[in-house]
């Protein structure tokens, strides 16, 4: 009787599910609103919990005009996609249960709404009422800046552990007639190329499964015109970025309803993370803004945001500098040294940054192959100290910093030979080497403190060092670590985290600290890490013209002032290109402006306009670190780039052309037409760093309507010919 009494329960279970979830009751349909100043997200709840995205863009008036909204919700995704149910879509959560089971049904509990100054939060709770699984989506609506940040934190409420084998941050679904993709690709000096394609039904990934350095291949983010064709100005476009600096995917699926679901999050890849009973796991933020003005609306709202909420001290200007790196390599002394600080404060720059080669003494830092891990100074180099030269800085006028790359070690150390456990690797296989070094294992606690200890002791090693360039120079290679044993799953999540917590401890004692995100140039180029640093290093491309495409695919998502760009000797190290001065100081100036080379190769003529230039950049940097970017000429799609920077008030601007080739003289002068100007101020246009100016209207004054309407055309009549104009209204 009893047998027969538990295979009876098992058919009514199996047969009337609803039973099995007695917790679960059908609610009163409603829409949840989170807006910003000039956007709206709509989640549609319906009668039986289920939660969607009925929409997002411009605003649409009161929410509950899509109450009973039809949108063809058979088989269309939920609001947060689970595998189970009636999706078969790209799913945001997939968990293994202990009974072996793979489905998840999420249901609609209940949420609220806090507001803090500027930023309103909606969390809405969700339940998966057979398994006890709870998930909270969570929205940050920035008002002044039109960005929504979405992230998901999921519970485990039941007895048993669970596996976590997709844990995305965001699932978002549109619809529109077309969506044209703008993603960006790359490798080591190439990075932020900018591709576009027009997506069509399947799925586009975008990904990485690099552990490290997982921005130089592709970048978290991306651009979307819905519209077949990609626009600076004008049409609805979204700009998304995911702040996570580990492995990310990010997927594009139009379904066979035309809607775009995006799923974007840490990738799943070798990361089955267990979640024990009554444990959460929080996701990473994954942020999105909407402009009805094209791609330049969309990055002017994640730069002003990026500026206020998104990086360490955004409003802060930081200095012009000189890095020793292209001037000196690793060939180096005290003398060389104290000569190029010498020339830095001559030429007007800030701060000098002594860049990789000052450590190592059983393992001396004379090339790439040693000292990484020993982060004593190498007293054969400097025997004076640290604190001497950065003392001789301070004494110039100048601020110091300094290179260091804790999360490595080369096998020639002392580190690697007295901590080997240390090192990421897998075990009985070979390590494999990259810029011959491994890297360590920041899953590991013990190895977060000799990580945190050794930038602690570097800036102690004298009260005048401001500045620290944190390196990072090769990706996760046949991973594993020893300290996470059997639960190797963990590792690349695991990873990242003991990173941010590094950064924390670094924040919370050295607030004040300027600190460059480096990775081998731009492989750590992502919020994720922008949160703890006050810019990164875009590239170690410094050629002007690879700069071009470089600095326009960066500045869709990334504000200016994290943009360092200097400037460097010809033929340029990378590329060999030979450009003029002028034209490698007007590139290097839309961003933080800096100079990457020994000043001694300089003529006395270069001296003198690097010392021109470099005034004149501080006079309208106030612009480039905190103005509204317009985008004006692509070099992706002719022969001349331009950009400006407009102050909040439109009161004043500053705007860059180049002339990359120059094909016929005779066809005349480009015209641009500038943006962002009050049309009905008067501005007053000069040219700067030069005697005689490119254009027939320098310092005269003219109306932001004729500047905007086609009279602004300077005679760029050379390849690598380049103008820099300030604006003043009168």
């Amino acid at each position: 009787m009893k047998a027969f009494l538990t295979a009876f329960a098992a058919i009514v279970v199996a047969v009337f599910p609803a039973q099995a979830r007695k917790e679960k009751k059908f609610v009163e349909a409603s829409v949840i609103e989170i807006a910003t100043g000039n956007t709206q997200l709509l989640l549609q709840v319906d009668s039986r919990g289920e939660v969607r995205t009925v929409h997002y863009g411009a605003p649409v008036g009161d929410p509950a005009q899509f109450t009973d909204y039809d949108a063809g919700a058979y088989h269309a995704p939920d609001a947060y996609s689970a595998t189970g149910g009636r999706f078969f879509g790209q799913e945001a959560l997939h968990v293994l249960y202990a009974d072996g089971t793979h489905n998840t049904e999420l249901y609609y509990v209940s949420h609220e709404t806090e507001s803090r100054q500027d930023i309103v939060t909606t969390t809405v709770h969700l339940k998966d009422f057979f398994t006890a699984l709870e998930v909270d989506l969570v929205y940050d609506a920035y008002q002044k800046e039109n960005v929504i940040l979405s992230h998901s934190v999921i519970r485990n409420t039941g007895k048993k552990e669970v596996k976590l084998l997709n844990f995305a941050s965001s699932s978002l679904t549109l619809k529109a007639d077309d969506y044209l993709l703008t993603h960006f690709h790359g490798d080591w000096a190439t990075e932020m190329q900018m591709e576009r394609e027009l997506l069509t039904h399947g799925t586009k990934v975008i990904e990485s499964r690099r552990g490290v350095k997982n921005t130089h291949v592709q970048n978290p983010s991306f651009v979307l015109s819905l519209a077949p064709h990609y626009s600076e100005t004008d049409g609805p476009t979204i700009a998304g970025a995911l702040a996570w600096s580990g492995n990310y995917r990010i997927s594009f699926d139009i379904d066979r309803g035309d809607r775009l679901n995006i799923v974007a999050g840490i990738n799943p890849f070798a990361s089955a993370y267990p979640l024990g009973a009554g444990k959460s796991f929080t996701t990473p933020e994954m942020i999105y803004t909407w402009s009805a003005d094209g791609a330049g609306g969309a990055s002017r709202n994640l730069h002003r945001w990026a500026r206020k909420y998104a990086m360490w001290n955004g409003g802060l200007v930081n200095p012009t500098l000189l890095n020793s790196w292209e001037g000196a390599y690793f060939d180096f002394k005290t003398p060389t040294i104290l000569g190029m600080i010498d020339d830095a404060a001559a030429m007007g720059l800030e701060l000098f940054v002594l860049d990789d080669g000052w450590f190592g003494m059983d393992y001396p830092r004379n090339s790439d192959a040693a000292g990484l891990g020993d982060w004593e100074p190498n007293t054969n180099k400097i025997p004076e100290g640290i604190d001497y030269v950065a003392s001789y800085a301070h004494s110039k006028g100048i601020k110091f910093g300094i290179w260091i790359e804790p999360e490595m070690a080369n096998p020639a150390s002392n580190l690697a030979k007295k901590h080997p456990e240390w090192i990421v690797q897998s075990p009985g296989r070979e390590i494999y080497q990259d810029r011959n070094q491994w890297i360590l294992d920041l899953s590991n606690p013990a190895v977060q403190d000799f990580v945190y200890d050794a930038i602690d002791r570097t800036v102690s090693l004298s009260p005048g060092i401001d500045y620290v360039k944190w390196d990072c120079n090769r990706a996760v290679m046949s991973f594993g670590s020893p300290y996470l044993g059997e639960e190797q799953d963990r590792f690349f999540v695991e990873y990242t985290q003991g990173l941010y917590n590094v950064c924390r401890r670094m924040r919370e004692k050295y607030p004040k600290l300027i600190v460059q995100c480096c990775s081998a140039g731009g492989a750590r180029v992502d919020y994720g890490a922008l949160r703890w640093f006050n810019e990164f290093w875009t590239s170690d491309n410094t050629d002007a013209i690879s700069r071009t495409r470089i600095q326009w695919g960066t500045s869709l998502i990334f504000p200016a002032c994290a943009m360092g760009s200097h400037v460097s000797t010809v033929p340029n190290h990378q590329t060999g290109n030979i450009t003029p001065l002028k034209f490698r100081f007007d590139i290097a100036s839309a961003g933080r402006l800096g100079m990457e080379l020994q000043p001694k190769t300089l003529s006395g003529e270069e001296r003198a306009l690097a010392s021109r230039c470099i005034e004149s950049y501080k006079g309208y940097r106030d612009l480039v670190f905190g103005g509204d970017l317009y985008r004006l000429a692509s070099p992706y799609d002719g022969d001349y780039y331009a950009l400006m920077y407009v102050s909040e008030d439109k009161r004043r601007a500053v705007v860059f052309c180049y002339c990359l080739r120059q094909v016929n003289r005779s066809v005349g002068t480009k015209t641009f037409r500038l943006q962002g100007l009050d049309p009905a101020l008067s501005y007053k246009v000069t040219e700067q760093n030069v005697d005689e100016s490119c254009w027939w209207g320098n310092g005269k004054a003219f109306t932001g309507a004729f500047l905007s309407e086609g009279g602004f055309n300077p005679a760029l009549l050379g390849s690598n010919s380049s103008a820099v104009f300030v604006l003043e209204a009168l």
